[in-house]
């Protein structure tokens, strides 16, 4: 069948998340495209018809073609089902392992930080003391 939903029970989540995403997308465009269009003069034609016509004309072309790639191109629906399969596979850190994770790469940071603050500090004095910086530049 033509047109028809190549697969559609599998690969569920992956399809409805690309969905929303592309939607999304879409919606953005489609905003500007009326927005961008509201600004030129269309001579004896009123604008808001352009910008209904145009909007319409635009979003049916990309939604056709978002459906048609979320949907039923057999290649991308291929990959969205062996994408959620690989997902399942993963192996999820639990959520003491997350928060022990975070406080080490704020703490690092934070020990990056103060180290590139200590290291400008000896250079600024190092450089004060040599005479390339002048005492009225305060650092």
């Amino acid at each position: 069948m033509a047109g028809a939903i190549y697969k559609s029970g599998q690969g569920y989540w992956v399809r409805l998340m690309s969905a929303i995403s592309f939607g999304v997308i879409v919606a953005l465009g489609l905003t500007w495209l009326w927005d961008w269009l509201d600004a030129i003069s269309f001579g004896d034609v009123e604008t808001a018809y352009v910008q209904v016509g145009a909007t319409l004309v635009v979003g049916i072309t990309f939604g056709g073609l978002g459906y048609y790639l979320i949907g039923s191109k057999r290649r991308t629906v291929d990959f969205f089902i062996a994408t959620e399969g690989e997902m399942k596979k993963v192996n999820w850190s639990s959520r003491k392992e997350l928060q022990r994770s975070t406080w080490a790469v704020i703490a690092l940071t934070m020990l990056i930080a103060f180290y590139c603050f200590l290291l400008d500090r000896v250079f600024y004095i190092l450089f004060w003391w040599m005479g390339v910086l002048d005492a009225s530049s305060n650092g």
